[in-house]
């Protein structure tokens, strides 16, 4: 979270996950499954978030925030745009309008110069406006912990109400972006292709217990090892359970060198990561001219 102080990471701390994947030499999956019962795909499903607890036992939300205003704001901003991107305008932002209302407060024009370089800067000024004055006239200034209560928020919808409830209240919650929906459908755990669809049925596959941090391992997974483009396959320490192997590059060497992030011992997006994050921080926006 973003209460934690930046690490004072070294190199041989930020080489530790790639040499922890590459020591690990995958084995080629079956070229062809043969059906797999409900049961057989639950056991496997549950097998590998045991085995991306062990990968990434560091996996964390990848926003920088200090309390669930600002984790709902940058979960907002984070639209269309990285992470990074997202943490690298926010210092400013949070110090200029550092409560719902300062920002329900804010000029439209000030507000859209500040967001700017997240894309959008326009409809993303709208919804935080929006957002800011509800909070601020129906509920008291604070940030709501019902996902009932979040969805009623303008640019608020389930992704980023379990986002919240799950980082900042402790509410257990699936979160389907992206990274999340490849990945499950690449592992035969839906063939769903809607939010809402896929949430319900990755929900009734784990307990409840594991629905936040399960999240985390499979966006951290889909963006440093299982690539949209091309997958490291031949790098990756579940390449024995997934269904989709060889989809991407299946030579090892190859593979280490599509590694991202802490895996290929760069930066995290995170200017402020957990201390028990083996990378190196992000580095802050570079100052205007």
């Amino acid at each position: 979270m973003g209460e934690h102080a930046p690490l004072k990471a070294s190199g041989e701390a930020a080489a530790t996950p790639q040499s922890k994947v590459s020591a690990k030499k995958p084995k080629a999956a079956p070229a062809a499954r043969r059906a797999e019962s409900r049961l057989a795909m639950v056991r496997r499903a549950r097998r590998i978030n045991r085995e991306l607890a062990e990968i990434y036992p560091y996996a964390h939300p990848e926003l920088d925030f200090r309390n669930p205003f600002e984790l709902l704001v940058a979960t907002v901003l984070s639209a269309q745009t990285t992470d990074l991107r997202v943490n690298q305008t926010t210092p400013a932002l949070f110090a200029a309008y550092p409560t719902p209302e300062d920002m329900a407060a804010a000029d439209p024009a000030h507000l859209e110069e500040l967001i700017r370089p997240t894309g959008f800067f326009r409809a993303k000024s709208r919804a935080l406006l929006g957002l800011s004055q509800a909070l601020r006239d129906n509920f008291g200034g604070e940030v709501p912990g019902r996902i009932e209560d979040l969805v009623t928020l303008p640019g608020v919808g389930r992704k980023t109400a379990n986002v919240v409830l799950g980082n900042a209240f402790g509410v257990p919650g699936i979160t389907v972006d992206t990274h999340f929906g490849r990945l499950v459908r690449r592992w035969k755990w839906t063939e769903q292709e809607d939010p809402e669809k896929v949430e319900a049925e990755i929900c009734a596959i784990f307990p409840k217990s594991e629905w936040t941090m399960l999240s985390h391992r499979v966006v951290f997974h889909g963006r440093r090892i299982c690539h949209a483009r091309k997958p490291a396959c031949g790098a990756c320490p579940i390449a024995p359970l997934c269904p989709a192997y060889g989809e991407g590059e299946t030579d090892p060497e190859k593979a280490r060198k599509l590694l991202k992030y802490e895996k290929g011992g760069q930066p995290g997006q995170r200017l402020s990561p957990p201390p028990d994050y083996p990378g190196l921080p992000a580095p802050a926006a570079a100052p205007q001219p």
